[in-house]
C-alpha cells in the first residue's frame, strides 16, 4: 500500500508537477485516519506500507506516523520514498521510529542540471541524505532515476559507475507520461535501450534477485560491484497483471493504479464513522477496479492528477 501523506513538495520536478492548488490541512487525511485505513488494509492481508508524497518529509511529525503504523498487527514493513532534501537531519529519528528503508529520487548528479529538473539547488542536500540513510541502516537505499531523453539520459553511465564505485542501488525508471506534466510528449528511453547502453560501457549484467522488496523492477549486478541495477519498464515492459499495489492519496482517495484515473473515496466514510469492516469493503471495491493492464500504448494517459498528487 502506497500512502501519500501530503501533496506538498519543496521541489518542482518537471515530470511530476504542474501548477495546481495544494490541499488545505483539513482536506488531507489526519494521521489517525491513515492509521484506520492501514488497520483495515491489514485485515485483508496488506503487509507492507510505503509513505510517499508530494514529499513526505514536508509533513511534520512523520516519525509519529511511522511508529503508529509499525505497531499495526500484520504490518511487516514501513518504508518511504523521498527526495531526501530533508533526510540528513531526520534519518536517525525515522530509523528509531521503525522505518525500514528508503527510496530516493535523484535524476542528475550535476548541480546545474539537478536545479533545472527539480527547480531547486539542493543536490548537496540529497547526497547528504543518501549518506545519512546508509549510516543509520535504512538499507538498502535505492536511488530512483527517471530517464528523460535529451535531458539526463547522458548520465545513465554516470549513475551506473556509482554502483561500482560506491555500492549504490540504482533503479532506472521509464518516463511515464502524464497529460498535465511538463514532459508530456517527450521521447521515451526504454529500459531495453538503457540496459544496452550500460552493457556497452560496463560489460554484460548478471541477473540478480534482491533480498528486500518484491516490486516491479528487474534487477542485475555489475560483476564485482557492491550495488545493484534495477529497471522499471512501466511503459514497454508492462507488469500490470502481477501488480498488487494500490495507493491512498493525501486527500483520501483509493487509487488502484498509478496509470488509471479510477478512484474510490474513503475519506468520506472515515469522517462519517465507518467501521473497520466498512473500510475494508471500500478497499476491496477499489481492488476490483484494477485493470488487466494500462493502455499507455494506445494513448490513454492519466489526466485527472499529477504524479505529485497521486504518490508514486
Amino acid at each position: 500500500m502506497r500512502i501519500s501523506v501530503t501533496d506538498r513538495c519543496d521541489l518542482r520536478c518537471i515530470y511530476c508537477t504542474s501548477r495546481f492548488e495544494a490541499r488545505t490541512h483539513q482536506d488531507i487525511l489526519r494521521y489517525e485516519e491513515i492509521l484506520r485505513v492501514v488497520q483495515a488494509a491489514a485485515t485483508l492481508g496488506v503487509a507492507k506500507v510505503r509513505l510517499t508524497g508530494g514529499e513526505p518529509l514536508s509533513r511534520r511529525y512523520l516519525a509519529n506516523l511511522v511508529k503508529m503504523l509499525v505497531a499495526v498487527p500484520g504490518i511487516e514493513e514501513v518504508s518511504m520514498t523521498t527526495n531526501a532534501t530533508r533526510l540528513a537531519s531526520r534519518a536517525a529519528e525515522l530509523k528509531a521510529a521503525g522505518l525500514k528503508r528508503v527510496n530516493i529520487s535523484l535524476d542528475s548528479l550535476r548541480a546545474d542540471r539537478f536545479a533545472r529538473i527539480t527547480g531547486g539547488d539542493r543536490l548537496n542536500d540529497v547526497l547528504a541524505g543518501i549518506e545519512a540513510a546508509r549510516a543509520v541502516g535504512l538499507e538498502p537505499v535505492k536511488i530512483n532515476m527517471v530517464v528523460l531523453r535529451g535531458i539526463n539520459d547522458d548520465e545513465i553511465i554516470d549513475f551506473a559507475r556509482k554502483i561500482v564505485a560506491d555500492g549504490w542501488h540504482v533503479r532506472y525508471i521509464e518516463h511515464m507520461p502524464f497529460e498535465n506534466s511538463a514532459t508530456h510528449g517527450s521521447g521515451l528511453v526504454s529500459v531495453g535501450e538503457i540496459k544496452a547502453r550500460i552493457e556497452d560501457a560496463l560489460g554484460e549484467l548478471d541477473p540478480h534477485t534482491p533480498s528486500a522488496g518484491n516490486g516491479p523492477a528487474r534487477y542485475y549486478r555489475v560483476p564485482g560491484s557492491g550495488g545493484t541495477i534495477g529497471f522499471i519498464g512501466a511503459v514497454t515492459d508492462c507488469f500490470c497483471a502481477g501488480c498488487n499495489r494500490f495507493r491512498l492519496t493525501a486527500d483520501g482517495k483509493l487509487r488502484p493504479c498509478l496509470l488509471d484515473d479510477d478512484e474510490v473515496d474513503i475519506k468520506s466514510a472515515l469522517r462519517s464513522g465507518a467501521t473497520t469492516e466498512e473500510l475494508a469493503r471500500l478497499i476491496r471495491s477499489a481492488a476490483k477496479l484494477k485493470r488487466q493492464q494500462h493502455h499507455l500504448g494506445e494513448g490513454e494517459i492519466p489526466a485527472a492528477r499529477t504524479m505529485r498528487q497521486i504518490g508514486g
